[in-house]
């Protein structure tokens, strides 16, 4: 039989632990600040936005792909630039290989930004800070990124496989990929309010456009058809939303509600019988000021996902390799 004596002992204990547990995982998230650089590198963010706006001005779907390569990067092993390692392993990984977009303009930002303050500015927030710089190229929100970051030295394709939401999957099955990272469901569909704009390769959509359901426009499938063959033509392209495919709006919870979400993974956000987020992207259609509010939001909420802060990782002085 155990002592009172002990047990209080070992309840104190376990409050002890508890206690340096909470306050370790507070401070890593106060070390992130959208003031982190104004001393070290207060020129920083200027030539990011530079280096975007450049970027997304001579190709208007780069900042859909810069958006999504942030999304990439944070849904495995936490926003640490792990995907833009050559070696790591993540970008060859199903779900990003010869899909994921946009490294060579991360790597000139960063080889800019190295110009005015080297080694000083991470990678994993500069791939923060350009999603939310092409978002507002294009039309969309801001917001004031969180910074302080630190870039990991290894890449995890296997988390890849796992963590990265596919586009065929079930609503249950997005909003538990989301869940896991701390996202709530509406965070999930805010964050779907991305391909607002943005272009999907054919092998992605093909078995919707195809599949006489009832969940989809017939004259919608039938234009798709047009540039997606029933079978060839994988990598050709189709906009997201076909209505404003290079503005940052609201016009892609309008397409759900009329059956027109290209994707599975789209569609299943509305049902119109009362699904569980029908009443979220009913709301985003009628609204877009709340959807604008709420995608920036939710962006904030996944650049905390899982940061490296502190003397974690490293401050690479390449995007592509480790040091």
């Amino acid at each position: 039989m155990v002592s009172p004596a002990r047990t209080n002992q070992g309840a104190m204990f376990f409050m002890l632990v508890l206690a340096v547990s909470m306050i370790s995982s507070s401070s890593c998230h106060a070390q992130l600040s959208s003031t982190f650089y104004d001393q070290t590198c207060p020129n920083g963010l200027t030539t990011i936005r530079t280096a975007i706006r450049t970027a997304v001005s001579k190709e208007r779907r780069m900042a859909a792909s810069l958006i999504r390569l942030h999304f990439h990067d944070c849904f495995v092993q936490g926003c640490d630039a792990s995907i833009l390692l050559i070696d790591g392993g993540e970008r060859t990984a199903a779900p990003n290989n010869n899909s994921v977009r946009g490294y060579e303009v991360i790597d000139n930002a960063k080889a800019q930004v190295e110009k005015v303050c080297p080694g000083v500015v991470s990678c994993a927030d500069i791939v923060a800070v350009a999603a939310r710089d092409a978002s507002v190229a294009v039309g969309g929100p801001s917001w004031a990124v969180k910074l302080g970051r630190r870039d990991s030295t290894t890449g995890n394709p296997a988390q890849a496989l796992t963590d990265l939401p596919g586009f065929t999957d079930s609503l249950p099955i997005l909003i538990s990929h989301f869940d896991k990272k701390g996202l709530s469901t509406r965070d999930m569909v805010a964050l779907s309010g991305a391909h607002t704009i943005g272009q999907a390769q054919c092998f992605t959509f093909r078995g919707r456009i195809y599949s006489n359901g009832t969940d989809i426009d017939a004259g919608f499938a039938s234009t798709r058809q047009r540039g997606c063959p029933s079978s060839g033509g994988n990598s050709n392209l189709a906009p997201l939303d076909l209505v404003t495919p290079n503005s940052f709006d609201n016009n892609y919870f309008k397409n759900l509600m009329r059956k027109k979400g290209l994707l599975v993974s789209d569609q299943v956000l509305f049902t119109g019988a009362g699904g569980s987020t029908d009443s979220i992207v009913s709301e985003y259609s009628k609204t877009p000021a709340t959807f604008m509010s709420d995608f920036a939001a939710a962006m904030i909420n996944m650049g905390d996902i899982e940061p490296l802060t502190g003397s974690q990782g490293q401050i690479r002085k390449i995007c592509s390799a480790v040091n």
